[in-house]
């Protein structure tokens, strides 16, 4: 059970999540970050509230401003990812093959034998 356990860590698709999973938490406290310093103040001066200090809805405490900052957060973190994941399955694509697979060299060939057969 024990050896299991060590093969199921080992394998290269689960290392990949734990990465993924790290990043992601670390990503995704950066963009809180920045909606909380950038966009949330940009979208209480678009919406024309007085200031900052009097937005109410937009405060810390407010379920407006929260639920859309969740979603800006979503919507940043979730574009982000799609790019990334987009990027690496770029690099994961195989290289063109060197030639056609080996079965095929040979059904070439004795297509071509049987064509010379008949010619000659």
């Amino acid at each position: 059970m024990i050896q299991e356990f060590r093969d199921f860590i080992n394998k290269g698709n689960f290392v990949d999540l734990a990465v993924a999973f790290v990043m992601g938490v670390a990503f995704s406290a950066v963009v809180t970050a920045f909606t909380e310093r950038v966009v949330m103040p940009l979208v209480a001066l678009i919406v024309n509230l007085d200031g900052i200090e009097q937005l109410g809805a937009f405060g810390d405490n407010g379920s407006v401003g929260a639920f859309l900052q969740a979603f800006i957060n979503f919507l940043i973190v979730g574009f982000v990812m799609f790019l990334v994941v987009k990027a690496y399955n770029r690099f994961r694509e195989p290289d063109e093959p060197a030639g056609p697979a080996d079965d095929i060299v040979l059904l070439r060939e004795i297509r071509d034998e049987l064509r010379n057969s008949q010619v000659g």
